[in-house]
C-alpha cells in the first residue's frame, strides 16, 4: 500500500514538473539567453587587451564571465524546479535573512573602491545588495497581496514604504548610494497597484524643481540682477502645478480664478524687474496666499483634495530649499561635482566628467556599423574607466555601432514588454505584484545605466543587466527573473 502511494506521488511530482516546463515562457528565456550572449561579447571586447591569445582562460574577465553565465543558467533551472509556493511561504524569511546580511556588511572590514558593500569569501566576492532586490520584491508581494490590504490606507502604505526603506538605509550605510536608489523603482509598481497618480506626479515635480532650480540658480535678472532665475522659476512652477491640481481634483471655476490671480501677480513681478528688488519674495508670498486659499476652500466645501494640494505646495517649497541645502552642505564633493557636470554647470573633462566624456567619444566613434568585435580603440586602450562594468554599453556602441546598440535596446524593450504581458495575465495578486517589481527594477537599471553612459542621467554606478561583468549582479538578476518565470509557469496548475 505504502509502495503504491509513494509511486503515485512520485508520478504526480514528475507530471507536475513536466507541466511546469511546458508552461515556462520560453520567449522570455530566449531573450535572456540572447542578452547573456551579447553581454559576454561586450565583456570580452571591454576587457580584451592587444596580444591576448585565449579569451576563454579563467585568468581573464571574459573567461570568468563564462563561469558566471554557466552558474546563472544552473541557478535558473533550480529556481524553476522549486515549488512556486516556496517563494510565497518563505518571502518574509528570505527578506529577513538578506536584511540581516546587508546589516552585517556595513561592518565589513574590506573596502573596495570606497564601498563596504562586498563580502569577501576567499577568492569569491559577493554583493548582498544585488540579492536584496528580489528579496524585497518578494516581501512587498507577500504583504501587498494579503487580505484587506489597501495601498490608499496610510498604515498599509507606511509599512510598505518601511519594507523598502530598511534595505535602502543599510545600502547607503555601505556607501553604495547608487544601488540604494534602485529601490525607488518600486514606486512604478505602486502606481500599477492603485497608488494615486498625484503621488507619482509629485515625484516627477520634485525632480523638475531640483533640475530647474539648481541649473539656473546662478543666473540672475533685473536691474541689479537681484533675482535668481532658478528660484523664481521653481516658485512659479509650484503655483502652476497647484492650480492644475485644483482643476483636475477640485473645481475648475476655482482653478480659473486662481490662474487669473497668478497671471496678474506674475505681470506685476515682471514689471518690478526694472527696479532693485528680488521678486522671489513676491512669488513666495503668492504661494503662501495660494496655500491659505486652498485651506479656506477646503474648509468651506469640505473637499479634502484642497488640503492635499496645500500640503503639496508647502512641501514643494520645503523640498526645493532642503535639496539646495543638501547639495551644498551634505553631499560629498565628488557627488556634487557629478550633478554639476550633468546639469552643464561644470565641464571638468579631467575629473567628474571624464568617464562620461570618454564613453561618449567611444560610442560616437562606432558610427553606424561599429568597428567590429575586439577592434574598438577607446576600449582597447582603456580610456573609459569601469568599461566592463558600469560603462559597458560604450563597448557596444564602439564595436557594434548604432545598429548593434539599437538591437541591444530593442532586446531590453522586448524583455520589459514581455514581462508586463506576463504580469497582467497572473491570476494571483502575489505573482502580479512581484512581476511588476521585476519590470520596475529592470526598467530603472536600463534607463539609468544607458542614460549615464550617454550623459543624460547622473553617474550613480549601477550595472547594466546581463551585460556588466560580475557574478553578484548576474546572479541577482537571474534570481529576480526566474522566480517570476516560475510563478508564471504555475498559473494554471491544479492544487492538491
Amino acid at each position: 500500500m505504502n509502495s503504491s502511494t509513494d509511486t503515485f506521488r512520485m508520478a504526480q511530482r514528475v507530471g507536475k514538473q513536466q507541466s511546469v516546463l511546458k508552461s515556462i515562457d520560453w520567449w522570455t528565456i530566449a531573450i535572456y539567453i540572447a542578452l547573456l550572449s551579447f553581454g559576454w561579447l561586450s565583456v570580452c571586447g571591454a576587457s580584451y587587451s592587444y596580444g591576448e591569445t585565449d579569451i576563454f582562460s579563467l585568468s581573464t574577465r571574459s573567461g570568468m564571465q563564462i563561469v558566471w553565465i554557466g552558474t546563472s543558467i544552473v541557478l535558473g533551472f533550480v529556481i524553476i524546479m522549486l515549488d512556486d509556493r516556496f517563494y510565497d511561504t518563505f518571502a518574509y524569511i528570505i527578506y529577513a535573512l538578506l536584511l540581516l546580511l546587508l546589516f552585517a556588511t556595513i561592518f565589513n572590514p574590506h573596502s573596495i573602491k570606497g564601498s563596504r558593500s562586498w563580502l569577501v569569501l576567499g577568492p569569491l566576492r559577493l554583493q548582498p545588495a544585488e540579492f536584496a532586490k528580489f528579496a524585497t520584491a518578494l516581501a512587498l508581494a507577500k504583504f501587498m497581496s494579503a487580505y484587506g490590504y489597501n495601498i490608499n490606507q496610510l498604515k498599509h502604505f507606511a509599512v510598505t514604504l518601511l519594507l523598502i526603506l530598511m534595505p535602502m538605509v543599510c545600502i547607503v550605510l555601505q556607501r553604495e548610494t547608487g544601488s540604494a536608489l534602485v529601490y525607488a523603482a518600486f514606486f512604478l509598481m505602486f502606481y500599477r497597484e492603485g497608488m494615486p497618480g498625484s503621488i507619482l506626479f509629485t515625484g516627477v515635480a520634485m525632480v523638475v524643481y531640483f533640475v530647474v532650480g539648481i541649473r539656473f540658480a546662478d543666473v540672475h535678472i533685473g536691474a541689479t540682477e537681484a533675482t535668481s532665475v532658478g528660484k523664481m522659476a521653481v516658485m512659479m512652477l509650484i503655483q502652476l502645478f497647484s492650480i492644475g491640481m485644483v482643476w483636475v481634483y477640485c473645481n475648475q471655476r476655482t482653478a480659473i480664478r486662481m490662474l487669473l490671480y497668478y497671471l496678474g501677480v506674475t505681470l506685476v513681478s515682471l514689471l518690478l524687474l526694472k527696479v532693485s528688488f528680488d521678486i522671489v519674495y513676491i512669488q513666495i508670498a503668492t504661494t503662501l496666499i495660494l496655500v491659505g486659499y486652498c485651506i479656506w476652500e477646503g474648509l468651506g466645501s469640505r473637499i479634502r483634495s484642497y488640503f492635499f494640494i496645500a500640503l503639496f505646495a508647502m512641501g514643494s517649497v520645503g523640498f526645493f530649499h532642503g535639496a539646495d541645502f543638501i547639495l551644498q552642505n551634505v553631499m560629498e564633493p565628488h557627488q556634487r561635482s557629478r550633478i554639476n557636470v550633468l546639469l552643464g554647470l561644470d565641464e571638468d573633462l579631467r575629473g567628474a566628467g571624464y568617464n562620461v566624456h570618454q564613453s561618449e567619444i567611444a560610442i560616437g566613434s562606432g558610427g553606424l556599423e561599429g568597428k567590429g568585435f575586439l577592434n574598438g580603440t577607446q576600449t582597447k586602450l582603456k580610456f573609459v574607466p569601469e568599461q566592463d562594468t558600469d560603462f559597458i554599453f560604450c563597448t557596444v556602441g564602439e564595436e557594434e555601432g548604432f545598429l548593434g546598440s539599437a538591437a541591444v535596446l530593442l532586446l531590453f524593450l522586448a524583455l520589459i514588454l514581455r514581462l508586463i504581458y506576463l504580469s497582467e495575465r497572473q491570476p494571483l495578486r502575489f505573482s502580479r505584484i512581484y512581476g511588476y517589481c521585476v519590470v520596475s527594477i529592470f526598467l530603472f537599471h536600463v534607463f539609468i545605466n544607458v542614460g549615464m553612459v550617454l550623459g543624460l542621467t547622473p553617474v550613480i554606478g549601477i550595472p547594466l543587466p546581463f551585460f556588466s561583468y560580475g557574478g553578484s549582479s548576474l546572479w541577482g538578476f537571474t534570481f529576480l527573473l526566474f522566480i517570476f518565470l516560475r510563478l508564471d509557469a504555475s498559473r494554471n496548475l491544479m492544487r492538491s
